[in-house]
C-alpha cells in the first residue's frame, strides 16, 4: 500500500505540474494582451513605447484619448454603435423566429427530404462564412438591397448553427410521450410547438440568441463589403476605418489627426464591452442551455 502512495506522488505531481505549466501559458497569450489593452488608453502614444507595457499612465490622459475618440468625426463611434445594435437586434428578432421552428420541424416531425435538409443544414453550418459573401453579395446586389439595413439583417438572419442547436435539443430532451399527448387532446402542430415546445427550449433559445448576437455584432466582412458609407458602417467595421487613420498604422492618411494608438486601444474596449455585457448576465441562461441537452428529460 505505501508503495503504491509512493509511486502515485510523482505522477500527481507531474500532472500538477503540467496543468500549472499550461495555465501560465494561457495567461501569457490571452490575459497577459488584455492587461495591456485595458492600460493602453491611461498612457499616451510615446509612453506606450517607452514606458512598462503593464504600468499606468493616469486618468488624464484617459479623459484624452476619450475626447480624441469621441470628436473623430463628429462622434462616428457613436453612430457605429448604434449601427450594431440595430444590426445585430434586428437579425437576432428573425434568427430565433426561424431557427427555433426549423429546429423543431428537423427533429420532431416528418416529411418528404427531411433528411437531406438536416445534411444541407450540417454542411452549410461547418462551412467558412467567408465562401457565402461572393453568392450573397450577387444576389443582394441583384434584389437592390446594397447600402441598406436589410444587406445586413437578412445574411446576419441565416444561422444553421442555431438550427443545429435547436434540432439536437428537441431531438434528445424533449419527452416525445408530451408531444403525442397533446395531439391526442387535439392541439394542432402549431399550438404543441407553441403551448409545450417552446416553453421548455428557453434555456437553447437562450444560448441561441447569445450566440447569434455574439456573431452578428463581431462580423466584418459582408458589412465591409455591402455597406458604402461610414454613417453606416457597424463598429466592426468602423474601427477598420480609424485603424487607417491611425499616423502609426498610415502616417499620411492620420496626419494632423488626434487618432493614435491609446485612442484606438480605447475604441476596442468600447466595441467589446456590449459583448462582454451581455456575456455577464447571460451566464446562467448559458449554462443551462449548454447542460439541456446534456441528459434525457
Amino acid at each position: 500500500m505505501t508503495t503504491n502512495l509512493s509511486s502515485t506522488r510523482p505522477a500527481r505531481a507531474l500532472g500538477i505540474g503540467v496543468v500549472a505549466l499550461l495555465l501560465a501559458l494561457l495567461v501569457v497569450f490571452f490575459a497577459l494582451p488584455v492587461a495591456w489593452l485595458l492600460l493602453a488608453p491611461t498612457k499616451t502614444a510615446s509612453e506606450l513605447v517607452s514606458a512598462g507595457p503593464f504600468s499606468f499612465g493616469g486618468f488624464g490622459n484617459l479623459a484624452t484619448a476619450w475626447r480624441n475618440l469621441t470628436s473623430f468625426e463628429d462622434g462616428v463611434i457613436f453612430v457605429w454603435l448604434k449601427n450594431s445594435a440595430i444590426y445585430s437586434a434586428g437579425s437576432l428578432v428573425l434568427t430565433l423566429a426561424t431557427s427555433v421552428p426549423a429546429g423543431y420541424a428537423l427533429a420532431l416531425t416528418k416529411f418528404r427530404g427531411r433528411g437531406l435538409l438536416l445534411s444541407v443544414t450540417l454542411l452549410v453550418m461547418i462551412m467558412p462564412s467567408a465562401t457565402l459573401v461572393l453568392p450573397l453579395f450577387l444576389e443582394l446586389n441583384k434584389l437592390g438591397l446594397i447600402g441598406t439595413v436589410w444587406s445586413v439583417v437578412l445574411p446576419f438572419s441565416f444561422f444553421p448553427f442555431g438550427v443545429y442547436l435547436v434540432y439536437i435539443y428537441f431531438a434528445t430532451s424533449l419527452p416525445a410521450e408530451m408531444l403525442e399527448a397533446a395531439r391526442i387532446d387535439g392541439a394542432g402542430e402549431w399550438r404543441t410547438f407553441t403551448a409545450i415546445a417552446l416553453p421548455l427550449a428557453r434555456p437553447v433559445v437562450a444560448l441561441v440568441a447569445f450566440f447569434s448576437f455574439v456573431g452578428n455584432w463581431n462580423n466584418f466582412f459582408l458589412p465591409y463589403l455591402v455597406l458604402p458609407s461610414s454613417q453606416q458602417f457597424p463598429i466592426q467595421v468602423g474601427l477598420n476605418q480609424l485603424l487607417s487613420t491611425t499616423p502609426s498604422f498610415n502616417p499620411v492618411a492620420g496626419a494632423g489627426l488626434n487618432i493614435t494608438s491609446p485612442e484606438l486601444a480605447l475604441s476596442i474596449i468600447i466595441a467589446v464591452l456590449p459583448v462582454l455585457v451581455v456575456f455577464l448576465f447571460s451566464q446562467r441562461a448559458l449554462v443551462s442551455g449548454m447542460l439541456a441537452g446534456a441528459t434525457k428529460g
